[in-house]
């Protein structure tokens, strides 16, 4: 705690920042009013120009009757909308390293924290992952004070509610949770809270996954997502209204839309921006192509085992001639090669993704079935596979998905059609069991059913 004396706050300040020790660590003294005064500051974080008029007022204008008082000198003598007063050290340092400016005169046992910083950022543009054909094209950032103000600029309602966290003993990283008060669960709203409070961790490193896994321990090895994310503040903005959880954390261009079910995942914007009809047509498209890639590998290497059960008009799917690598490895390995692919395209240079992209497009086709590790079949169905998982945006779903896929394919060739049935029953199983973080049935509202909620995932209903 600060106490009236100027020489020992200012030792205890420095001491604790280790201002010394870092040179974007500014102090800059002052003699204002007739006082010594400093100001403690990260240089990269403050509004220069802000910072410049305050103290040029500072210079100017104040009179020892502003002096009576650490409250009375920010509310008569302090020229800015965010300011407070503490006498707390650890909050001092905490927000100084947030880029919160702190001043200390002599004579005041509490400093005057200005809130004059700003972040580095980039522009807001359209997210790559979740474009729109019509809509608005901007997306979160970085920043987490400006990510709030764009669901704010959405929401121009008092009932829309923002409350802060610091999450991390080391870190301290800001977490934001939104949510409408008269719409949202508040049992669940509390236990989220609770878990927040509760969380003890010295920093927050992968950012949202971390946070994540912070308030989600159980059951990790089941693969499906408990959380949606989005970089649309529309879609945020959206599921807040609607009565959701949003969790925006510094440091992440994205938001966390909870409780999520499997359907909550497979939506996305494009659905509400066409007409009722079109936007149903795009959904139940994109659940039967979502339902299409986890099973078409498998059910062809079921075919492949049993040709006597395959029908007369699909026997056209079954191989004339001897492989020389087994169907089933084939495609063990184009999954594995695609992961790969995307790897390498993830970190090669721009100038240098097309050809990347040319060689292995001709790799993994001509070359491939020439050479005789694959047939041009095993080529068609996994690159069907391929496009159907960019058909819906969420990159943690796909890899399930994929997971999904790999298990029948490997029961299947184990155990023949006993394998088949065993591997769908597991996948689910672990939909079946997956929870959301509120405790809810992940396939809600299939399970536990609830006609009109299920009809509005389902088809796309007019806007209420």
């Amino acid at each position: 705690m600060l106490t009236s004396s100027y020489k020992n706050n200012l030792a205890e300040i420095k001491n604790a920042l280790r201002s010394d020790k870092s040179f974007d660590l500014v102090e800059r003294d002052l003699y204002i009013g007739g006082r010594n005064a400093a100001m403690f500051f990260v240089d990269g974080f403050l509004k220069d120009d802000i910072a410049e008029k305050i103290l040029e007022y500072f210079y100017k204008n104040l009179k020892e009757e502003n002096f009576s008082s650490p409250e009375h000198f920010s509310r008569s003598a302090v020229p800015y909308v965010e300011v407070e007063v503490s006498p707390d050290l650890k909050k001092i340092c905490t927000d100084v390293l947030s880029g919160i400016s702190a001043l200390i005169v002599e004579g005041f046992d509490k400093a005057i924290l200005l809130d004059t910083r700003t972040y580095p950022q980039r522009e807001t543009g359209e997210p790559d992952n979740d474009k729109v054909l019509r809509g608005s094209h901007d997306g979160f950032v970085e920043t987490l004070i400006l990510n709030t103000a764009l669901i704010r600029r959405r929401i121009r309602d008092t009932d829309l509610t923002v409350q802060a966290f610091k999450i991390g003993s080391r870190s301290q990283t800001d977490v934001a949770v939104l949510y409408m008060e008269s719409k949202v669960d508040k049992k669940f709203l509390k236990e989220l809270t609770k878990r927040l409070n509760s969380i003890k961790t010295p920093s927050l490193t992968m950012n949202q996954q971390s946070l994540i896994e912070a308030l989600y321990k159980r059951v990790w090895y089941n693969p499906f997502p408990k959380v949606k994310h989005t970089e649309r503040p529309d879609t945020a903005a959206s599921a807040v209204l609607e009565g959701n959880i949003v969790i925006l954390v510094d440091n992440a261009p994205s938001a966390l839309l909870m409780p999520t079910s499997i359907f909550d995942v497979l939506e996305e914007a494009d659905d509400y921006y066409f007409s009722p009809v079109v936007g149903t047509y795009l959904k139940l498209s994109r659940y039967f192509i979502t339902i299409l890639s986890v099973f078409i590998t498998p059910l062809w290497l079921l075919a492949l085992q049993n040709p006597q059960l395959c029908p007369d008009f699909f026997k056209f799917i079954l191989l004339d001639e001897v492989q020389n690598v087994p169907v089933f490895w084939q495609l063990i390995l184009m999954e594995i090669g695609i992961d790969g692919l995307r790897l390498a395209a993830l970190n090669t240079p721009n100038s240098l993704t097309t050809p990347l992209s040319i060689i292995g497009a001709i790799a993994l086709s001509e070359f491939a079935v020439e050479s005789g590790w694959v047939c041009m079949e095993a080529i068609l169905y996994m690159a069907l596979v391929t496009v159907a998982n960019y058909t819906q945006p969420n990159y943690e779903l796909g890899y399930s998905l994929k997971f999904c896929r790999v298990l029948l394919l490997v029961l299947t060739y184990i155990f023949n059609i006993w394998g088949f049935v065993a591997a769908f029953v597991i996948n689910l199983l672990l939909l079946c069991f997956n929870r959301t973080l509120s405790g809810k049935s992940y396939l809600y509202p299939l399970i536990p059913f609830n006609a009109g909620e299920f009809l509005r995932k389902i088809v796309r209903v007019r806007s209420r």
